[in-house]
């Protein structure tokens, strides 16, 4: 498998990633099973979180596969802000995952600048991370975070984070543009190590996983990580970065106009639009839109399991209250549109706009009806 360096740290990653979540849905026995096949096939990297299942997760990975450490780079997260609770929580995790030392330790969704400020601050957790690095119970230091990016992009400029862990995918760069369009060149300019995180958009792109999954590899990241719960998705995902060939610019025109997924509903921020007389700030709308919901509501229902994936998904990421108090700062509304349909003949993938503003600003403005 093709590996990858893993920023300024010196590591090399294998392309594929093994995220350890859905760890959950399984066995300890079919986890050690899944866990030593990865690590067979030339996977090197798995990550997994304290949070995750209270420790399930790090407790099936060490009773498994701890024998084979020195085969892989070890990840996992914390979710404490202090000194204090991170040195407990990375303890707690050494002993789970059966091991003296990380490889990698990350600052678990950090999705407020309050939260950075304090794990940045004197008693703040990255004093505890420095403390395990000293002891070598932690070899490098990043942060996660899910959607919009400000605190990220924050979080790279006021610390030498070694790696920064985010969403990409071909769904969301057009619900948060900000990752590919800053995050990610910010990342690089420092030598930051990128890992992505949900390639399949959270399972909605599962129906088109061969194009997500070359989508995902063809971006400037280190590793993309992904989680599995059985044989079969194993293989097909080994397959998927072992086949890998960077994808096209032909074939990014074809998901970004045809993927099922995005259809004639999701904007892509192509700006066409943005000649309302009006003074309507379409795109801007819209792109508030994609951090309320992630443009997974369309107020049209053809079939109940992909609406209720949908419905699961929308709010997955928490930035509807950032979305809702973006909107309620703009001058000019969605509710200002007149109807006049001068927009209507500018959106390259058939957008009924004036029916999405409409949407929009019921979702974003609290109505009470659409």
């Amino acid at each position: 498998m093709e590996k990858r360096k893993f920023g300024k740290t010196g590591l090399e990653t294998s392309a594929l990633g093994f995220g350890g979540f859905h760890l959950l849905e399984i066995p300890v026995k079919d986890a050690g099973l899944l866990l030593n096949t990865y690590l067979d096939a030339g996977g090197n990297y798995i990550e997994t979180a304290a949070a995750y299942g209270d420790g399930e997760s790090e407790l099936k990975i060490g009773k498994t596969i701890s024998a084979r450490r020195k085969e892989y780079i070890l990840a996992t997260k914390t979710g404490e802000r202090k000194k204090e609770g991170f040195i407990a929580s990375l303890d707690r995790s050494l002993r789970n995952l059966n091991t003296d030392y990380v490889d990698l330790i990350l600052m678990h969704s950090v999705g407020t600048m309050e939260e950075l400020d304090t794990i940045l601050g004197p008693g703040g957790a990255i004093e505890g991370y420095e403390e395990a690095k000293r002891s070598e119970k932690a070899g490098f230091v990043g942060i996660s975070m899910h959607g919009q990016p400000d605190v990220l992009t924050a979080a790279l400029k006021k610390y030498p984070f070694d790696a920064v862990m985010s969403t990409i995918n071909y769904y969301d760069r057009f619900n948060f543009p900000e990752i590919e369009g800053e995050l990610i060149p910010l990342a690089q300019e420092k030598g930051t190590a990128i890992i992505l995180m949900k390639p399949l958009a959270d399972g909605l792109l599962w129906k088109s996983a061969p194009q997500a999954f070359k989508y995902a590899l063809s971006q400037p990241v280190s590793v993309v990580v992904t989680g599995m719960n059985n044989m079969d998705m194993l293989q097909q995902d080994l397959q998927y970065a072992n086949d890998f060939s960077p994808i096209t610019d032909v074939e990014l025109e074809e998901i970004y106009k045809d993927a099922p997924e995005l259809g004639n509903y999701v904007c892509r921020q192509c700006k066409l639009c943005d000649i309302c007389p009006e003074g309507v700030p379409i795109s801007e709308i819209f792109l508030y839109e994609g951090y309320f919901d992630r443009q997974l509501a369309t107020g049209v229902v053809n079939d109940v399991a992909e609406y209720a994936l949908r419905e699961r998904l929308r709010f997955w990421f928490g930035n509807k209250g950032m979305a809702e108090d973006r909107y309620s700062k703009l001058h000019t509304k969605a509710d200002k549109c007149t109807k006049c349909g001068v927009c209507m003949q500018t959106c390259p993938y058939g957008i009924d706009i004036i029916r999405k503003l409409e949407f929009a600003d019921y979702k974003l403005a609290g109505k009470k009806m659409f």
